[in-house]
């Protein structure tokens, strides 16, 4: 009996070494990339090809949003308001996408709130498919929608839909540090089944006198507007506010903020669309690795154009902030939908998922 009980952490051993020497054996003689992935799969927690993380469990949110709570085998720490590239394998295709990290740093674990998106490959696949005990793989978490190292004195946290879950992640660690002092925090959704930590949201605010909860329904009321907003905050002028929502929301209550842009930070889930093109404004593109070339209409980013032209692409956010679809542009024009910067110069590293054509263009590609 101790011979056995003795041997079995021996080979264990010997089994996890194999399994290691394998991986490397692997990626010195470049197998293939299925070849691999079965290799990580036989041993998950211990593969040093990327971040890994195990699914401890998954938690109904609402009737369209789960968080999935993640043990990662190692974690570099985060702050709050930051996202976290998530890679899963679907049909034997690595698929990226960011997702807002939605638990405070001193969390031992870390979450992500995922909602359901019609139509979203990845956002379906999770909900349907990752369980507990499942693994994903994990990039660095990365982001500045975060607060200042000293902590304003009056804040307004203002989300609508899924973009509660960088807030909630920043009202939890202010909870954390008892520096709930003069918070309000304006939530907007369609409905109040669709209103993401609901029960959460009403503890902290009993908990925490210096909080104040507002939400704004649209069964309930017109939409959320600035003149609205204006009613829910008359001291809106006074506070630092942090915006993060869909794009027609954020858009409505824009006007709020002119003259207060300074107190303005937001975060959006899908980049602007980009600007008509003029009739016949269509470029040409090379690819200067594959040699293929292709003309687009000009009313598309060039993420969009190359994958209906059948390219496949790795990218992640589609909104300009992950750069996971990063390229050099090695000539022509191209115009930045967020920002409206005209890049012109060859060899500059543009973003597909937010830069459209403005010329003809060769791509890194």
């Amino acid at each position: 009996m101790n011979t056995i009980a003795t041997s079995v952490p021996h080979v264990a051993r010997i089994a996890s070494f194999a399994l290691r020497t394998t991986q490397r054996v692997s990626r010195a003689l470049l197998l293939d990339r299925p070849f691999r992935f079965w290799v990580d799969e036989l041993a998950p927690a211990a593969s040093r090809v990327e971040l890994r993380a195990r699914v401890l469990s998954v938690v109904d949110v609402t009737h369209d949003v789960k968080t999935f709570v993640l043990a990662p085998r190692v974690w570099p720490g985060h702050l709050p308001g930051q996202w976290v590239p998530v890679e899963i394998e679907v049909d034997g295709i690595r698929l990226r996408r960011c997702y807002s990290i939605s638990s405070p740093p001193n969390d031992p674990h870390v979450e992500i709130t995922v909602k359901r998106v019609p139509g979203g490959r990845v956002s379906n696949w999770m909900h349907t498919h990752l369980h507990a005990g499942d693994f994903v793989r994990l990039g660095a978490p990365s982001g500045d929608f975060v607060l200042p190292e000293a902590t304003p004195a009056k804040l307004l946290f203002l989300s609508g839909g899924s973009g509660a879950t960088p807030l909630i992640a920043i009202l939890r660690d202010l909870a954390h540090r008892r520096a709930l002092e003069d918070v309000t925090y304006l939530h907007a959704a369609r409905s109040r089944r669709d209103v993401l930590f609901a029960s959460e949201l009403a503890r902290l605010e009993t908990l925490h006198p210096g909080l104040r909860v507002v939400l704004h329904l649209d069964d309930e009321s017109p939409r959320l507007d600035a003149t609205q907003l204006w009613v829910w905050v008359p001291d809106l002028a006074h506070r630092e506010t942090f915006l993060c929502g869909p794009t027609g929301m954020m858009d409505a209550v824009a006007p709020a903020f002119v003259g207060l842009e300074g107190r303005l930070h937001h975060e959006r889930f899908v980049a602007a669309k980009p600007a008509a093109a003029a009739p016949g404004a269509g470029a040409l593109i090379h690819l200067d690795r594959s040699k293929r070339s292709m003309t687009t209409t000009g009313c598309g980013t060039l993420l969009d154009e190359l994958e209906q032209a059948g390219e496949r692409l790795e990218y992640g956010c589609r909104m300009g902030i992950c750069n996971t679809c990063r390229c050099a542009k090695r000539s022509g024009v191209v115009e930045n939908v967020l920002t409206g910067a005209i890049s012109n110069e060859p060899d500059d590293d543009i973003r597909l998922c937010v830069s459209v054509a403005r010329s003809d263009l060769t791509l890194a590609l």
